[in-house]
């Protein structure tokens, strides 16, 4: 549901409007009938992670941090490259 008021209409009934927008209603604010700004609901913030859900299910190898082989680290490099990368 969307719903447009003039400024003045807007500044006098804020405290409303939020609550409304808070609500799920979308409020367009207008200045002499030209939009100028939309009030709208926060989304919602996402719940945070839980740690360790997947203890146990990974592994990680004993190389994980060792230098690239010098073939895969020259691929990696001439990607970011323009003029040495040719996807062609």
């Amino acid at each position: 549901m969307s719903r447009t008021l003039n400024l003045g209409e807007a500044r006098s009934s804020l405290s409303s409007l939020v609550d409304e927008a808070a609500n799920g209603a979308e409020i367009i604010i207008a200045k002499s009938g030209r939009p100028l700004a939309r009030l709208v609901p926060l989304a919602a913030p996402q719940a945070r992670r839980k740690r360790g859900l997947l203890k146990g299910r990974i592994e990680v190898g004993d190389d994980f941090d060792a230098p690239l082989p010098e073939d895969i680290a020259a691929a990696f490099l001439a990607a970011d490259d323009p003029a040495v990368y040719d996807a062609g």
